[in-house]
């Protein structure tokens, strides 16, 4: 099995958590939502798998490509 980080796109706050550890999820499903500049920014899954790792919490402030989640592929 692989594991994949999944990076943020921008930077921003954690609005909504969406999936939770343990989740299977399927290419494109959103983790979170992020607030950026008073817009809704979705972090999606890059790949089918299960969510091992989530590596934030709502209202975290989260920097442009920093690692948020790690999924397990296989």
């Amino acid at each position: 099995m692989a594991r994949i980080e999944v990076v943020s796109e921008v930077a921003g706050t954690v609005w909504k958590l969406v999936a939770e550890v343990g989740a299977t999820l399927a290419e494109g499903d959103p983790l979170v939502v992020l607030e950026s500049m008073k817009m809704e920014v979705p972090v999606e899954a890059p790949a089918a798998g299960r969510l091992v790792e989530l590596r934030v919490e709502r209202e975290d402030p989260v920097d442009e490509d920093q690692v948020i989640a790690l999924l397990e592929t296989e």
